[in-house]
Parts: structure tokens; C-alpha cells; sequence
């Protein structure tokens, strides 16, 4: 017999229980055994009043925002939407059913001042990376460093060349942010080239075509990453330039051993991170294997010798040609030593005029000079390290694990939707990539670690 439902009626009592409705296996009770927000709280008491009206529940507001990243919600309208009506996010975000929802516009008040002020997003990720040593999945031994480019939120079509804009006609707050960033190392001060468009609405973000796709304004994100299980262990965003991307490594991975005591043993990346400077730091510094290739020009085109076809001998500082002769910086002795180093830190061997003219083999070696000349990086001895190390098995393993870095960006763009960003200005860029990396994991340490029946 068909039935039919009975009409509407509200009863006067309930019986619910939002903890019976989330299912064990739901992504957000495996993940909420990995919160504890409590040090947080007294993180933030400083910057409340001790007086007036209660606010707003900052463990909240954190939960709110966990739940956006985690199940790629982009939209803080949107989020204040499924969080009123998913049970599970109610349960993740310590919810009743009667309980109401704060309004969208309350995490852009708090975000824009106490979280920034105190330093909040990064202060969690913290927490949530010492977790993740805590529980054994962090190694040590090796780690992975890159970055990927993010659009900005600011339209291509409304940028306007540098000679054009003025700090006065464009105030706001990722204005003001522009310019505090002028001489920092990640943004302005990166490369003493001018942008070729600057965007109005967020004039930090680089306009670049680097992605081989059309030109947008953009950042880069920064993961320093542990290649045991994809722990990221440190994230700075930059502007999407090489040496911003150099700098930002290097102070990862200095404030990686600072805070965690970690000190890998090598690092693995791609040519990017193969310059002569970045490998000598590594090397000369901190003794870590370069695991990356090397970033070199010396090659030639027109099939006359390389670089590559001369041999040095450490012992008489000399290169020697494959005809045979002998490059020195000087030939003739000095009183006083000498080590002439140019400005971009590179040495000059010259090769005689008269063996140049003498030789054979001049027409495939130097055939417009008189004599041929070869430059040596103070770094070198480092480069060679990194091209032994390529020729090795480890190498191998390590352009292996490599891609566990490139999998976190593609996981960070197509899963958690952060192929553009919401907030503007250096520190929105920030914020940003400090709550998405502590959401990424956090569905890793769900992942890895069973939830216990």
C-alpha cells in the first residue's frame, strides 16, 4: 500500500544528538583529534579587552575558517551558509543546533586586527607543524623546497604602467602594505627591474607571465617541505621572482632549525634553486647536499668548447685547455698575493695570446679573440658538489620525492580551490598561504594516522 507523509508537525520536544549524526569516518572528526586551540586562546587574551561586551568566540571564528580551507570553501559568505546547515561543521566548530552563526563580516573586522596584530595564522601553523613532529612524521633528513604562483585578486585588464601611479590617488590598505615591503628582500628590493604594470587594488603583486600562460598579477608561495611523509614545515610567500624565491629558502631553513632543532642533510629543488650563491650557501654554510641541478650558461651554441671541455687543478689554481695550455689569472708572480674578484663574486683565467695563436684547435675554441678567457664562481667548488651528486642514485631518488612538493600545489589549487586569492595586499597573501598549509596537515596527519575505533 503507497503511504503518505503526514502533515507538518512541530514537537514540542527533541531528542538529537549532533554527535550520533557524524559519521566515524567523516574528514573532520578524524582531523579534530589534532586540535587544540587552548594555547591559542591565551595567544590572543593580550589583544582583548578586559571590559565591555563579550565578543565573538575566537576558537570560533579559527574553526570556521579550518573548515573553509580543509573543504575548500572559498567564500566566507558561503562558509556561514554550510556551516548553519552541514551538521558536521556545526559538530567541528562546537555547534548546537540552536546555536547561531556569526556574520561573514565579523572574520574580516578580526582578521584586519587582532589575528594580524598577534601573528595568529602563523602561531597555528606552528602548533599544528610541532603536532606533527610529535607524532613522528617529520624525519629530518631531507627536504623539499619550491613555490608556485597564485593570482592575486586584482583584475589584468585594470593595471596601469609604474609612471602612472601615485600612493595618494590609490590609498588603501594593501597600498600601504606595498609600500612598507619597498626594501624588503620578498618583494619590493627583489630585483631592481620595474614591474611593466602595476595593479591599482594591490600594488605589491608581481605582473608576470611565468606560468606560460597569459600575464596576471601574481605572488608566489614558498613551501619548505619534509620528504618523508609532505609535512610542509615552513611557508613564506614572495614575489614571483628568483632571487625573492632564493631568499625566501633560505630564511625557511634557517628558521626551521632555529625553532625546531630539524637540520636536514640535503635539500632537493629544481634549477631555480641551482644558482652559484644558493648552493654555496648551502654548502659553505650549513654543509647541506645540494640535491639540485645546476643552474649554468656556460654552454655554448655555435660549437666551439664549453666551459665544461676545461679541466682545473685545485692544487695550481689553473685550467688547462684541451690542447693542453694552461689559464691563470696572472702570469706573472706578485709581492703581495692577489684574487681578483669582480663584483658578481666570479674569477678570470686567461690563456696566453701566444698559445692561442700557436694552437690548432683555435678556430673551435676562440676563433674572434686573441686569446680565450674562463670564468670561475667563488662558488664553484659547490657546483661541483651538486653536479657529482647528480650522477648519483641518491640523486634519482631525491628528483623522486620531489614531486610530494609538486603534489601539495596541485592538491592546494584543485582540491582546497586556492588558485586565486581572496585577500590583498603582502600580508593577505600571507594569512592566506599560513591557514592553507595548516590545513594541508592537518588532512595529512588524518590521513597518515588511523583514527582509533
Amino acid at each position: 500500500m503507497m503511504g503518505n507523509q503526514s502533515g507538518v508537525q512541530a514537537s514540542l520536544f527533541y531528542a538529537f544528538n549532533l554527535e550520533d549524526h557524524v559519521p566515524q569516518d567523516h574528514l573532520l572528526r578524524s582531523i579534530d583529534r589534532f586540535i587544540d586551540l587552548a594555547d591559542i586562546r591565551r595567544h590572543l587574551a593580550p589583544f582583548y579587552s578586559s571590559i565591555g561586551r563579550p565578543s565573538i568566540d575566537p576558537e570560533l571564528m579559527i574553526r570556521m575558517l579550518l573548515v573553509g580551507y580543509i573543504m575548500g570553501i572559498r567564500s566566507e559568505r558561503r562558509l556561514c551558509d554550510e556551516v548553519h546547515l552541514n551538521l558536521a561543521y556545526r559538530w567541528f566548530c562546537r555547534l548546537d543546533l540552536t546555536d547561531s552563526v556569526p556574520d561573514h563580516s565579523t572574520f574580516s573586522k578580526n582578521r584586519h586586527g587582532r589575528f594580524r596584530q598577534s601573528d595568529l595564522f602563523r602561531k597555528l601553523f606552528e602548533d599544528v607543524l610541532s603536532r606533527t613532529i610529535a607524532e613522528g612524521l617529520v624525519g629530518g633528513e631531507a627536504f623539499g623546497i619550491d613555490a608556485s604562483l597564485i593570482k592575486a585578486d586584482a583584475n589584468r585588464e585594470d593595471g596601469i604602467e609604474p609612471k602612472d601611479w601615485s600612493p595618494e590617488d590609490h590609498a588603501s590598505r594593501a597600498t600601504e602594505e606595498y609600500l612598507q615591503t619597498l626594501d624588503d628582500a620578498a618583494f619590493g628590493s627583489a630585483t631592481p627591474v620595474p614591474p611593466k604594470y602595476i595593479s591599482p587594488v594591490d600594488p605589491a603583486a608581481r605582473w608576470s607571465a611565468a606560468d606560460r600562460g597569459k600575464a596576471h598579477f601574481i605572488y608566489s608561495t614558498n613551501y619548505l617541505v619534509d620528504l618523508d611523509n609532505g609535512i610542509i614545515v615552513d611557508v613564506e610567500p614572495t614575489a614571483p621572482i628568483r632571487q625573492a624565491e632564493n631568499k625566501a629558502a633560505r630564511d625557511m631553513i634557517e628558521r626551521v632549525m632555529a625553532q625546531t632543532g630539524l637540520y636536514p642533510a640535503r635539500l632537493v629543488g629544481d634549477t631555480g634553486y641551482g644558482s652559484a650563491e644558493m648552493l654555496g650557501w648551502l654548502v659553505y654554510e650549513y654543509g647541506i647536499e645540494p640535491h639540485i641541478p645546476v643552474f649554468d650558461k656556460s654552454g655554448r651554441r655555435d660549437g666551439t668548447f664549453s666551459r665544461s671541455n676545461f679541466i682545473y687543478d685545485p692544487d695550481g689554481d689553473a685550467y688547462y685547455c684541451p690542447g693542453g695550455k694552461s689559464l691563470h689569472q696572472y702570469r706573472r708572480p706578485f709581492k703581495n698575493e692577489r684574487d681578483a674578484i669582480d663584483g658578481d663574486g666570479m674569477r678570470r683565467y686567461r690563456a696566453s695570446k701566444h698559445d692561442c695563436e700557436a694552437c690548432v684547435l683555435k678556430q673551435v675554441c676562440v676563433p674572434k679573440e686573441p686569446a680565450r678567457k674562463i670564468m670561475r664562481s667563488v662558488f664553484e667548488g659547490a657546483r661541483d658538489m651538486a653536479r657529482d651528486i647528480a650522477q648519483t642514485d641518491d640523486y634519482v631518488i631525491s628528483m623522486r620525492q620531489r614531486k610530494k612538493v609538486e603534489m601539495l600545489f596541485a592538491h592546494l589549487k584543485r582540491i582546497m580551490k586556492l588558485d586565486r586569492l581572496r585577500l590583498r595586499g603582502p600580508n593577505g597573501a600571507r594569512d592566506e598561504f599560513h591557514i592553507a598549509a595548516t590545513a594541508q596537515n592537518l588532512r595529512k596527519m588524518a590521513k597518515l594516522i588511523p583514527t582509533p575505533a
